[in-house]
């Protein structure tokens, strides 16, 4: 079953998925006219189309789901029978941010690249997992990107009611259609939060921003980053910007989330509320190959409304996983290179920030080495997630779990208390048990 089976109308989700092929030729020949004369810009093209051809973005081959399985999507699940369902999905993917490889930003400090084509891949899968803890931070629950939007004007053309004084004096009357009214400051935010992970120096999230942060790590613009290194510099980010004074992220040590560390990052003496709360864990699931063991674990994690997204890939190839179809994963792909969108314009397309195409992977493919976030908007949030996650991993891979909750904090390396704390049970590593080795392998991506 193709997940587009829906009647041929004028319906415009119906090109949501997939672009015909006239469509790829039509984008090639476009791009193919832009920047002929200058030696950097084709060199940059031809990178760009190589990457894109390499890594099977051809935004033609249709995705196939099956009817007889729900399809999980961070959190919620869908049974693809039922056509609200199924209209749902689709809106609730084409709203998550999807950011990508680009070309054409201003330069990245140290260097000559205006392009993170071939390197950046992990970089952006990390901008991914950020702009959807943003969006749950910042937008109502349940909100959903409005692909009409940019269809909805001022409503200066609607009919003009008979008994409006302002009409019949002739002044221009202007009536907001009810969905208009709610968009509108939605719509802006939305926008702000795209703005700050634009291509420019400035923006508080974007690519520039995070290779200077990552120049801490010893990283510069071209290098390959892990999900691990990713993990700290958003956290440095997040903290760096003025803009989000009520969040924090804290990064797991060891695979251990030390809850009197996030508690310490959170509390606030009252009257003040609680800060939301991005947590990250970098973790290694096996050593070359991941281990099947976890599989079960990852897919419930994915289940799970706090979760955020995993930060992970295949070998080469890194991808942000948002869910899964029986053995499949679910992810959006940042291997596209698009040029880079100017967002001090007013009214900037949103289109390219959006994916239309949802893509699958089988779980036996994924790289063991991956960063997993949550999201909790408060202390009873907090609670809740603790409880939830840790019943789902306290009881993943048999013998030894993919991370831990520990009581106390990291600098004290305190014995994990097996008594229930605030009614989540924590469990205590078996000195016995050990990891498999994983010096042969690189926490970091190989790219290109």
């Amino acid at each position: 079953m193709h997940c587009n089976d829906l009647p041929a109308v004028d319906d415009p989700m119906d090109d949501w998925f997939f672009l015909s092929h006239k469509s790829v030729e039509s984008l090639s020949e476009t791009g193919s006219l832009q920047g002929t004369a200058d030696k950097g810009k084709l060199k940059s093209k031809l990178v760009s189309a190589w990457n894109s051809v390499k890594y099977g973005w051809t935004l033609k081959q249709k995705t196939k789901f099956s009817k007889s399985s729900p399809l999980i999507l961070l959190g919620k699940s869908y049974d693809l029978k039922d056509e609200v369902n199924k209209e749902r999905f689709r809106r609730t993917f084409a709203s998550l941010l999807w950011l990508t490889y680009r070309r054409g930003f201003p330069q990245l400090a140290g260097c000559s690249l205006t392009t993170d084509g071939g390197w950046g891949c992990v970089l952006r899968t990390g901008q991914m997992l950020l702009a959807r803890g943003l969006l749950l931070h910042l937008m109502p629950p349940g909100w959903m990107w409005s692909v009409w939007y940019r269809a909805v004007k001022d409503d200066l053309d609607l009919p003009h009611h008979a008994d409006c004084t302002e009409c019949k004096s002739n002044l221009k009357c202007r009536y907001l259609s009810l969905g208009s009214l709610y968009d509108r400051p939605l719509e802006a935010m939305h926008r702000k939060v795209v703005s700050w992970f634009a291509d420019h120096p400035k923006a508080p999230f974007g690519i520039h921003r995070l290779v200077e942060l990552g120049s801490s790590s010893g990283k510069k613009a071209g290098d390959w980053y892990g999900p691990s290194i990713m993990a700290h510099i958003l956290q440095k980010a997040v903290a760096a910007s003025v803009d989000l004074p009520n969040l924090v992220v804290y990064v797991a040590q060891d695979c251990t989330i030390y809850l009197q560390d996030v508690r310490g990052l959170c509390e606030r003496p009252p009257p003040h509320s609680w800060k939301s709360v991005i947590i990250l864990v970098p973790m290694r699931l096996g050593g070359q190959d991941l281990n099947p063991s976890y599989i079960s674990c990852v897919k419930k994690l994915l289940e799970l409304q706090c979760c955020i997204g995993i930060i992970g890939g295949k070998p080469k190839h890194s991808l942000f996983f948002v869910g899964f179809q029986d053995d499949q994963l679910l992810y959006l792909d940042p291997h596209y290179c698009q040029l880079t969108v100017n967002v001090t314009k007013e009214n900037f397309p949103l289109e390219s920030f959006h994916c239309k195409y949802p893509r699958k992977m089988p779980f036996s493919r994924m790289d063991p080495s991956c960063t997993i976030g949550f999201y909790a908007s408060g202390k009873q949030e907090l609670d809740l997630l603790c409880t939830n996650v840790n019943e789902v991993v306290s009881t993943s891979a048999e013998a030894y779990p993919m991370f831990i909750f520990s009581e106390g904090e990291s600098w004290k390396d305190e014995e994990h208390s097996s008594s229930p704390v605030h009614g989540v049970t924590y469990i205590q590593r078996n000195r016995d048990l050990k990891r498999a080795s994983t010096t042969s392998s690189m926490d970091e991506f190989v790219l290109l």
